[in-house]
């Protein structure tokens, strides 16, 4: 259940920005109060964004965040004027679940011109989540002014509509990843090739592969025989052991792919574009400053396609095979956990500590899975 919440979460995170920031460019999104009032839904979201607890989220859910503040506040009511204008003081859990029910449907047009109703759960709730968490800092910051009860928790929200059923994780399998690989390099995309590697052995999310690991974190001077390892969407970071205690490499094909790279990139993000760009001299990261992977994900699906791939993969699938390799493997919860930077079991009964013993026994039991699900292939 924790991987599946996970996955899940990940999915609407990946859905929710490249809709929000289309919204955004044409000015859908945007503030639009031309004073915050003391005391009003946009004076409380401005406290958010003031307070160093905004601070210390990462880049990707401050997006998410100011997104969904804005879809709550610049909803018009029957008056005509938006949640944002209203006073906080006023607010019922009736009134947020009003809104919230009216964020939760869209009327669109079909190619009829006929007016037709979808459901965009996902916007709806990441919308309910941005103001509770809002209201919690607010509330701290400013317990004299914002009412201790919060009307946007607690609201029971469903990940999916009654009825509907769960979707699957799409899961890249080995065969898949080598095939995937094989493509990649074919195209002259060999730094996402090694990417995708990456992900499956050492599990990392794609905004940590392409924008937060750097050439120094894998085998530095100091520690040439460890890779540091940094999750920015939970803070945690550690160093991997690379070699284990016979010396014998724990990730052989990864690490022979990373020495080349090594070799030429003398600082920076460890994966660039494969080809020149017009505005650079030097190959430009595929993640762009605004933190987004667009760009990236385009080509992913190009080589899915010309790997002939399911549709549904996406660079993420490479992640969750990994995770399902684990589980195949029959690593314990302390190993995936210590793999995966998760700290408890429901994201991947208590906290366990991450030890250089764990890592280095869930390795080799993947990589013994992996080796007698080839030789029963062959």
């Amino acid at each position: 259940m924790g991987q599946d919440y996970a996955a899940a979460v990940e999915r609407a995170e990946n859905a929710l920005l490249p809709a929000f920031d289309s919204w955004r460019s044409r000015g859908l999104t945007d503030m639009v109060s031309p004073a915050v009032v003391p005391g009003s839904f946009d004076w409380l979201a401005s406290v958010f964004r003031r307070h160093q607890k905004w601070k210390e989220i990462d880049h990707k859910t401050q997006r998410l965040y100011e997104q969904g503040l804005s879809l709550f506040a610049n909803h018009r009511l029957k008056d005509g004027t938006r949640a944002g204008s209203k006073q906080i003081s006023d607010f019922t859990k009736g009134f947020v679940d009003a809104v919230y029910a009216k964020l939760l449907v869209v009327e669109d047009k079909n190619v009829d011109g006929n007016v037709v109703k979808r459901e965009r759960r996902r916007f709806a709730n990441a919308a309910m989540v941005a103001c509770r968490r809002a209201w919690f800092v607010g509330q701290r910051a400013e317990e004299k002014k914002v009412p201790a009860v919060n009307p946007f928790s607690r609201m029971g929200l469903k990940a999916r509509a009654p009825g509907r059923a769960v979707r699957e994780t799409p899961t890249a399998t080995w065969d898949e990843l080598l095939a995937f690989r094989a493509a990649a390099v074919d195209r002259g995309y060999r730094s996402v090739a090694t990417a995708s590697l990456l992900t499956w052995e050492w599990l990392q999310r794609e905004e940590h592969v392409f924008g937060a690991f750097e050439i120094e974190h894998y085998r530095p001077k100091e520690r040439p025989n460890s890779v540091k390892i940094v999750h920015p969407k939970n803070g945690e970071e550690a160093w991997w052991p690379l070699f284990d205690d016979a010396g014998e490499a724990l990730f052989p094909e990864l690490m022979a792919e990373l020495d080349e790279i090594k070799k030429i990139t003398v600082s920076g993000l460890v994966f660039r574009r494969d080809h020149a760009h017009r505005r650079s001299r030097t190959p430009l990261p595929w993640i762009t400053e605004k933190k987004d992977l667009r760009y990236l994900r385009d080509v992913v699906k190009e080589i899915i396609r010309a790997a002939r791939l399911r549709e549904e993969l996406s660079f993420t699938s490479f992640r969750h095979g990994g995770f399902t390799e684990g589980a195949d493997s029959d690593l314990t919860d302390a190993e995936l956990r210590a793999a995966g930077r998760h700290r408890s079991s429901r994201q991947l009964p208590t906290y366990a500590k991450r030890t250089r013993k764990q890592l280095i026994s869930g390795t080799k039991k993947r990589r013994d899975e992996r080796t007698k699900a080839a030789g029963l292939s062959e």
